[in-house]
């Protein structure tokens, strides 16, 4: 498809900032609107997979954000009662070069944004949109902006156009970000300990900051979602030994954590958009569909939806390139959101049956061949194809 195409992104995060980039560079004319009065990332840290990788690759900004952030080269999670290993999974198990990428969200916003803004990509602030007919979008101030051929909705979990009804999670998490201390603990690895299913703590290296040099990670501990304002309550002190004795290791990485306010509360959801469009709006990223973080997918997700919906637009030779889209990220996008489904349960749950399940079946199943390789591109994202039948074109 050759006819440029006037379109608006709703939402400057991670997949908005993406789209823009993409569907900038197939040569369309593209606004981005963002209810922020400046922009500013909203999160701690996370992982870009290899197929996340290759659409910064694609953007021109991975060798910016692999300086910045931290390669992982290894997910590693153990149980507190008996130090015994229950999560294993290596990235590169035959030495070809590949990692998931620790990164704070502030330096991947800062590369992409700063992709944006070398494009001359127009961005309208504390542009809070309502709804949207007809190609217009309405806002919140009473203007209204349009028409556009195309409007897409990366506005997130707080998206006002979405149709999206998604379940809440039972578990959440509080997460920080702390400097990396003085330490035994690799700094390539995720590390996790648990404690059955209603107790886990992590550590993720995340690389330096945008403008600094302190390597940093993000610390993060399970929470009912319901429990915040009780956790808050009880003290630091209190978490801080409830968490030590799970995991004595974690001791200078909490250290750090003198106030409260230094961990965000995450409350997550479980839901999948059947058709992620709708007229002139397609939905991408957590406005088509959400999951927990155990497979570490939702900001891959939200890259993987901005080059497939660019691919299908490119691609479509007279076809809807709305449908297109929606065809090759459908199977990807259910394969993960299956699994997330069955692993969730078993790290973030009440359940008494399902971690033991997970460390006495599943975790030396795990360590038998083909598991390993078939676990190492389930974490890469490459399960199955990411663009389906896009990747052949």
């Amino acid at each position: 498809m050759n006819t440029s195409m006037n379109i608006a992104i709703v939402g400057a995060g991670i997949g908005g900032l993406a789209a823009a980039c993409l569907l900038h560079d197939a040569g369309h004319r593209i606004r981005v609107f963002d209810r922020f009065d400046a922009p500013r990332p909203v999160g701690s840290g996370l992982v870009i997979q290899p197929v996340g990788q290759d659409v910064l690759a694609q953007i021109g900004i991975l060798d910016q954000t692999v300086a910045r952030g931290a390669k992982v080269i290894r997910m590693f999670g153990h149980d507190a009662d008996h130090r015994r290993p229950v999560l294993n999974v290596r990235y590169d198990p035959k030495g070809v070069g590949t990692f998931g990428l620790g990164i704070h969200r502030a330096s991947l916003f800062d590369a992409l944004w700063g992709a944006a803004d070398s494009r001359d990509i127009p961005m309208v602030q504390n542009a809070d949109v309502t709804a949207s007919a007809g190609g217009f979008i309405d806002f919140a101030d009473g203007n209204r902006h349009g028409p556009f051929d195309l409007i897409v909705d990366a506005s997130g979990s707080s998206s006002k156009l979405s149709p999206l009804i998604a379940k809440p999670l039972p578990y959440g998490a509080i997460w920080g970000t702390v400097d990396w201390p003085e330490t035994s603990l690799p700094r390539d690895e995720l590390r996790q300990t648990y404690r059955r299913a209603d107790r886990m703590i992590g550590v993720l290296p995340l690389g330096a900051m945008p403008g600094a040099d302190t390597p940093k990670a993000a610390v993060f501990w399970s929470l009912p979602a319901g429990s915040y304002d009780t956790w808050r309550e009880a003290g630091l002190s209190a978490w801080k030994n409830d968490a030590t004795t799970l995991w004595p290791e974690i001791a200078p990485f909490l250290d750090q954590i003198t106030d409260a306010d230094q961990m965000t509360m995450a409350r997550y959801t479980h839901g999948t958009l059947r058709k992620p469009y709708r007229g002139r709006v397609v939905f991408i990223g957590d406005a088509a569909h959400r999951a927990s973080p155990q497979l570490g997918q939702g900001a891959n997700m939200a890259l993987l939806d901005a080059q497939a919906l660019t691919a299908a637009i490119t691609h479509a030779n007279g076809q809807d390139p709305l449908a297109l889209y929606s065809a090759a990220r459908r199977a990807h996008v259910w394969c993960y959101q299956a699994f997330s489904r069955v692993f969730t349960p078993m790290y973030q749950s009440d359940s008494s049956i399902l971690p033991a399940i997970r460390d006495r079946v599943m975790y030396p199943l795990s360590q038998i061949s083909p598991t390993p390789a078939i676990l190492t591109a389930l974490v890469k994202g490459t399960m199955i194809p990411p663009l389906g039948s896009l990747d052949r074109r």
